[in-house]
Parts: C-alpha cells; structure tokens; sequence
C-alpha cells in the first residue's frame, strides 16, 4: 500500500562461546599456596623458638616412627611400627627370629619327610600281601642322625640263610619294595649289618660275625639296587659283628639279627662325608727308608 513504511529484517548470527577449559589449574595453584603458606609458618615458629624449644622439636623429628607409635626403642633402624627392631640398627632381632625361623622350618619340613618315608614303607608292605607278616619284624626310630629303619630275623622268618649271607626270599622282596620309597627323599643312607652272640667254631681267628654282618650289609645293599636305589644314595656299608645289641635283649636273642638302614639328615651326612674326606687327607707317615 502506498504511504506504508517498507518493514526492515535483521538477521544475527549467534556467536557460539569457546569451549570451557576447567578449573584443575586453581587446584595445583591452592595446593602450592598451602604448602608455600606452610613453610613460611615453620619458618617462623623456628625464628622465634628458644634453644630449649629447638632441641625438644630437633629430637621429636629424630624419634623413629615405631617409638612414637608404640613406644619401641629409640635406637631402632626400623621405619615400620610392628615391634622387632633391636638395638643393632643393621641387623635387627626381628630379622634374627626370621632366620632362626626359617631354620627350625626347613628341621620341621625334612622331619615331616622323614616321617612320610615311614608311612609310606608301612602301607608299601601291608599292601603287600606277601610281606604282611613281616610288620613285626620291621621297626622304626627317629634318631638325631634321621630315621633308623630296622628288618629285625626271627627263628620262624629268618631273614638270611643259617650263617650265611644269602637273603631269603621275602627279604629280596622287602628291600627291592623300600628302595624306589627311598628314591622319593633327597636324604643320603647307610646301610649296618649286626648279628648275635653265637659264634663260629674255628674262633676269631677265622670267618667270624665280622665278615657275617658285613657281608649280609652288602647283600641288602645288592638286592636295594636291584629294587632301583641310586647309587649315589648310598654313603656306607658297615657290619657291628654283635657289638652293639639291642637294648633289653639277651646276647644270642634272635632280634639282634638284623640289617639296618639308616636315612640320614642333611646335617648327619654332610659330617660323616667331612669325616671320611679328612681321614683321606691324613695319612699315615711313609716308613722310614732303610
């Protein structure tokens, strides 16, 4: 229409703001004023302290953290609040209990295999059931020196022929079952051949209970590795003729026939080993030259 004003648009374009960038800045930047703010303090209560006061705070800072937690020893190494420190700061009396602890563990864990050897042996011959009546003829003792496991005769089961060192037949199959039981260990053995008092008839002189009871060790020691043993088990061959009876038996008691195997702890056998080493060692003087 004629005398109208012509309408006027205007567009605007919005502006869009910049991203927001966060705010972790002012916490670094508060964090850093409280700690500034905090030097500042501990410097001036310094300034201000009598000496007095000096000391008491210089041996506050020097206390170790377990006497001012629960009153441990002042000379302690030790960071941790747990009690064990001694007066030794390099070596503690906590540390000591740990390695004595850790000795008397190994003790108790070889022993526990000592005494797993033994039961294994006894299920090994009740299983069997041609060895069953030999389970009173088979006896164990724990010793300082390890496990003593004795196969003791019997006049109704002897274990070798009459004076001789031939096995007889179940006592073949009693060392062959123990020798791969004895595999399953580490230990190291000895094997000791005894017998009673009865004697030959040609005296001392001749074959004696000395050559019986060494030469009946040595047949155990056969049929053991006939049964799978290791040779490198084995430490010894010893025959005690009728030296050493068993306690509360008389001289000639059958029992006193009997082969022992000895399984030695660690400690035994490393002695025994240091023993013979030295007996190599020193030797006899050469005969003087004529």
């Amino acid at each position: 229409m004629k005398g109208e004003r012509p309408r006027i648009i205007k567009r605007r374009r919005r502006r869009s703001e910049g991203a927001h960038h966060g705010g972790a800045w002012k916490i670094a930047l508060a964090d850093f004023m409280t700690a500034l703010m905090s030097l500042f303090l501990v410097l001036w209560v310094i300034s201000i302290a009598s000496p007095k006061e000096l000391r008491g705070l210089a041996h506050y800072f020097s206390t170790p953290l377990s006497k001012a937690m629960v009153g441990g020893p002042e000379t302690s190494g030790a960071a941790s609040v747990i009690p064990g420190g001694g007066p030794d700061p390099t070596f503690n009396q906590g540390e000591r209990s740990n390695v004595h602890l850790r000795a008397q563990t190994r003790i108790i864990h070889r022993r526990r295999g000592l005494r797993q050897l033994q039961q294994n042996i006894v299920m090994a011959i009740q299983a069997d059931p041609k060895l069953q009546q030999l389970r009173d003829q088979l006896r164990f003792q724990s010793t300082p020196q390890g496990l003593r496991i004795q196969l003791l005769d019997s006049d109704r089961r002897p274990m070798f022929e009459l004076g001789s060192d031939k096995p007889e037949p179940y006592m073949r199959r009693v060392l062959r079952k123990i020798a791969p039981l004895l595999n399953e260990i580490p230990n190291k053995i000895i094997i000791n051949g005894y017998t009673d008092s009865r004697q030959y008839h040609n005296g001392p002189e001749g074959y004696s209970n000395w050559e019986l009871s060494t030469a009946r060790a040595n047949a155990s020691r056969r049929e053991l590795f006939a049964g799978g043993l290791e040779l490198d088990k084995l430490l010894g061959v010893t025959g005690f003729a009728d030296r050493v009876p068993l306690p509360g038996t008389r001289p000639r008691d059958p029992n006193n026939r009997r082969i022992e195997v000895l399984v030695l702890t660690p400690k035994a056998a490393k002695a025994l080993q240091a023993g013979s080493r030295l007996s190599r060692v020193v030797q006899p003087p050469p005969p003087l030259g004529k």
